[in-house]
């Protein structure tokens, strides 16, 4: 794990740390924030906007590469970072997460899932074995197991044989490693992390949660939280959850965007997590910013020439009001989601960076309780 997993710095008085994640595609800074681009591009934005926010990873979503363009068409052009002309780190999501979001268009049984595809209803069937196999030609630099992502709402029963089902597919995949790295020299270089799952209940997770570090993982996820729970019980069952994983491989929270969760997250001793929220709340009129986040649709903006946060030194920051910013949404302008974007991923960025720099001089708890007073203490305006 050295030459993968690096820790730089522990904070003292919590789980924060510091560390650095060695890909193919090079070095990742953590705790880091992974913009989604599940379709091979993060929404209303390009790369170049990207790199010079010092995005390092961004996460691709294997269900819909696989509908569209599809595996061979990716092979064909040397994988996802020559298809789309992205030269850093690319984490690949296996899926499970459309097991939770299109579960009426999907059957599970105890070899994979049959999928509906979203395009055409097409039947596609997924065996965890070939969601490896598919990132390693995709050319993934951290590819994710097959889970079963499931409703915080299910009883014992059920998310009991959900957990089982997604630790023998995590079995299943690490026998078929082995053989596809033998088939593909390239997968070599293709790091693959394990998800805990569990549910809402304790001793679930702690069962997957020792069950998955005891697994020959590069990395542990944890799956099945921010699923439509109450914040407060996201954060027990992930310190909770935390707990109970081998610390010396990278954590990564799976779904999970807004600046307070994050800073959390980080307490708990998370080191990745991704979410659609920055790039989704950009094209409904939405902006995060020190004091909260906003409504550019908000009336009291249409004569507001300030920007969106006069803290930020983004291209959006720099250049436009909130005036012009709700003038464009206002007119359905495309612009609108472009700056907007702009802002809230180098909102994100910041704040992450922030966070790195706290713990790396000791002072992350302070900073913590500073940064969410001041965030929360303003309603959505």
């Amino acid at each position: 794990m050295a030459d993968f997993f690096k820790i730089l710095k522990k904070e003292s008085s919590c789980s924060a740390r510091s560390a650095l994640i060695s890909t193919a595609h090079g070095t990742i800074r953590t705790p880091v924030f992974m913009p989604v681009g599940t379709k091979a591009t993060v929404k209303a934005i390009d790369h170049r906007q990207l790199y010079g926010m010092g995005c390092e990873i961004i996460l691709g979503n294997l269900y819909h590469l696989y509908l569209q363009p599809g595996i061979e068409l990716l092979k064909k052009t040397g994988g996802l970072h020559g298809f789309m002309n992205w030269n850093r780190a690319i984490l690949t999501d296996s899926g499970g997460f459309q097991v939770f979001s299109l579960n009426k268009i999907r059957k599970i049984n105890e070899d994979g899932v049959q999928f509906r595809s979203v395009i055409d209803g097409s039947s596609h069937f997924f065996a965890p074995e070939d969601v490896i196999k598919y990132q390693a030609e995709a050319g993934s630099d951290i590819a994710m197991v097959l889970d079963e992502c499931i409703p915080f709402t299910e009883d014992a029963k059920y998310t009991s044989g959900a957990a089982n089902r997604t630790l023998n597919w995590a079995e299943r995949s690490i026998k078929a490693l082995s053989r596809i790295k033998q088939e593909n020299p390239e997968a070599e270089k293709m790091r693959v992390f394990g998800i805990i799952q569990g549910g809402f209940i304790k001793s679930i997770r702690k069962f997957c949660a020792r069950a998955v570090s005891s697994m020959d993982f590069d990395g542990i996820a944890i799956g099945g939280l921010s699923v439509g729970e109450e914040r407060e019980k996201t954060m027990e069952m992930l310190a909770y959850t935390a707990d109970y994983t081998d610390r010396s491989k990278p954590l990564y929270f799976m779904g999970l965007g807004d600046p307070p969760g994050i800073i959390d997250a980080i307490y708990f001793g998370t080191d990745m997590f991704d979410c659609v929220m920055p790039t989704r709340i950009s094209r409904m009129g939405s902006a995060f910013t020190s004091d909260g986040k906003i409504n550019i649709k908000n009336k009291k903006f249409t004569d507001d020439f300030a920007p969106l946060d006069a803290e930020c030194a983004c291209g959006t920051c720099k250049n436009f009001s909130k005036a012009y910013i709700r003038h464009l949404f206002k007119s359905r302008e495309i612009l609108a989601a472009m700056l907007l974007t702009v802002h809230n991923l180098m909102f994100i960025f910041n704040l992450v960076e922030n966070a790195r720099a706290a713990i790396e001089k000791g002072t992350f708890e302070g900073f913590r309780q500073s940064f969410r007073e001041r965030y929360l203490s303003n309603a959505s305006q």
